[in-house]
């Protein structure tokens, strides 16, 4: 815990450091420079003292859990769920492709249709399958 608590100091300590240069390069008279500079050191370490750092930590590890259980859902059922839907509107669209060829009557088209949307069934199918399987 010590370790944590020195790297979040370290970065306290960079942070107000950083403040302090912006403010001394500053152009302006030095006793300004260093008013300014103890107000934003004072500002920095009431934040510090405001920070509760077992709250932090805690919120951490609870959204890294939730981003977890997320993706393996995602991984999952979500993926197929999507998957699903789809493939039924590849299917249905197949379908209305097919229906426009039988429609206007084209033989030779009617038939390029039709294979298509066996294909397309196939298709979904086996990538659906795969999808369950996993």
């Amino acid at each position: 815990m010590m370790s944590k608590k020195s790297g979040f100091g370290k970065f306290l300590l960079g942070a107000g450091i950083g403040a302090g240069l912006g403010v001394l390069f500053a152009p302006k008279k030095g006793s300004e420079t260093r008013k300014e500079l103890k107000i934003k050191i004072d500002e920095l370490i009431a934040k510090v003292k405001e920070i509760d750092v077992d709250e932090v930590k805690e919120t951490v590890e609870t959204k890294i859990e939730e981003i977890k259980a997320e993706l393996e859902d995602l991984d999952k059922e979500k993926v197929l769920k999507v998957a699903k839907k789809k493939a039924k509107d590849i299917e249905v669209k197949a379908e209305e492709l097919l229906n426009y060829a039988i429609e206007k009557g084209t033989p030779v088209l009617e038939s390029a249709a039709s294979s298509v949307k066996d294909k397309t069934i196939e298709v979904t199918k086996q990538i659906l399958a795969k999808l369950e399987k996993n």
